[in-house]
């Protein structure tokens, strides 16, 4: 959302949000999810302040390049997200007449981790730092921590409107095992089906 990225340094990619770059890991998400989750918590200017009061830093894998944030992937595990607050953080963003209708939608996005699941629920680059792989070491990050955290398998969404995004879960091992079409929904949310995507997890144990 304005931001420009310059410099061809390395892109590093470390665990956890920096302090600091809460504005600007929502601005990403928002720019990755905006479209899906517009009809939730349009406009822009409630929504990007929203997500970034309320994100757990440590439910996210980062890619930085000259230290700037560039890049994450947001997961689920043991209870907590990337994306947090409460309904009544929404009811007191937008008013409860309101709230209450965007806290409707909002659950139709609820995917919770089964037992020995991560839940990857959001991968997002910057426009400008695409091309580089970024995504791919996003992803391959969150899979070395879903083996060391015991996870079987890794699971995630993507809605048919983004056919790049499950190209680039294919190519890193990923498995379509279920379309739920939803076309009553195409005209709300801009979506009429979701794809659940899984990849196997192989513990150290069991590469050895």
């Amino acid at each position: 959302m304005g931001h420009d990225v310059t410099g061809d340094g390395t892109v590093t990619v470390r665990r956890g949000l920096p302090y600091g770059a809460e504005r600007r890991a929502a601005e990403l998400y928002w720019d990755a999810f905006g479209r899906k989750l517009g009809p939730a918590l349009n406009p822009p200017g409630k929504a990007v302040p929203l997500i970034a009061a309320h994100l757990n830093a440590d439910r996210a894998v980062c890619a930085l390049l000259d230290g700037r944030l560039v890049g994450l992937a947001g997961y689920q595990l043991d209870g907590r997200s990337f994306t947090g607050g409460s309904a009544g953080d929404v009811l007191r963003a937008y008013g409860h007449l309101r709230g209450l209708h965007r806290l409707l939608i909002l659950a139709l996005f609820d995917r919770s981790p089964a037992p020995g699941q991560l839940v990857m629920d959001g991968l997002a680059v910057h426009a400008e730092a695409r091309g580089r792989g970024i995504g791919s070491l996003l992803i391959e990050e969150v899979a070395a921590l879903a083996a060391e955290q015991g996870c079987r398998e890794i699971r995630l969404d993507v809605i048919d409107t983004n056919p790049r995004a499950r190209a680039l879960y294919e190519r890193r091992g990923f498995t379509a095992v279920r379309t739920e079409h939803t076309p009553y929904l195409r005209r709300l949310l801009g979506f009429g089906a979701v794809t659940t995507m899984r990849r196997p997890i192989r513990t150290r144990g069991e590469e050895r």
